[in-house]
Order: C-alpha cells, then sequence, then structure tokens
C-alpha cells in the first residue's frame, strides 16, 4: 500500500488566478478510503467519499464561497509529490500540484 497520507502544500490554477491551500490527507483504517481538509484563500473545506487507489486519490469537496458548487478532484501521489485536476462543473478541470510537508 503507498502512503499517501499527510499534510500538501498545494497550488490550483483556477479561473479567480492561483489558489494555494493546505490539503490534508488522512487515510482509513482500510487503506482504501480517506477524510481530511483543503484549508485555504476561501475558507476550509472537507473531504468528501474520499477513495484510494495505489497511489490515485479521488474526492469530493462542497465549496460555498463565491458560489456555491461541488468540486470533484482526482490526484497522484509520487512520493512527496501531488499532481491531479479539480473538476469545478461549468468552469471545467483546474490543474492542481501539491508538494508533502509533513
Amino acid at each position: 500500500m503507498t502512503d499517501v497520507g499527510g499534510k500538501y502544500d498545494c497550488v490550483t490554477k483556477s479561473p479567480m488566478g492561483d489558489q494555494t491551500s493546505t490539503l490534508t490527507v488522512i487515510p482509513g483504517d482500510d487503506g482504501k478510503t480517506f477524510t481530511g481538509t483543503n484549508k485555504g484563500q476561501m475558507g476550509e473545506l472537507e473531504i468528501k467519499d474520499g477513495t484510494i487507489d495505489g497511489n490515485t486519490l479521488t474526492w469530493k469537496m462542497d465549496m460555498v464561497v463565491p458560489m456555491p458548487m461541488t468540486l470533484n478532484a482526482t490526484a497522484t501521489v509520487d512520493g512527496d509529490q501531488l499532481n491531479g485536476t479539480v473538476n469545478a462543473g461549468a468552469f471545467g478541470d483546474m490543474a492542481m500540484t501539491g508538494t508533502r510537508v509533513n
């Protein structure tokens, strides 16, 4: 099982410019699910429906500001690097990168 847990300093390329955040990944005891948060300039979003498949993470976040919408995210962890996308509905896919800080 790949170790994907920890905190990642992330940058998401959004239509409003680069959004920095700290993504916290807390793997469940089963090794197939995770919980956590993504805390950034727009507040803190709770991870929902987090799943782990090898070194790939998939999750949802309910955004409120600047408008309500569900964000769907997928990222791959390679060592201490995270690379993925966040889908923001009509706004499309936004690239997300991160580095594990612990």
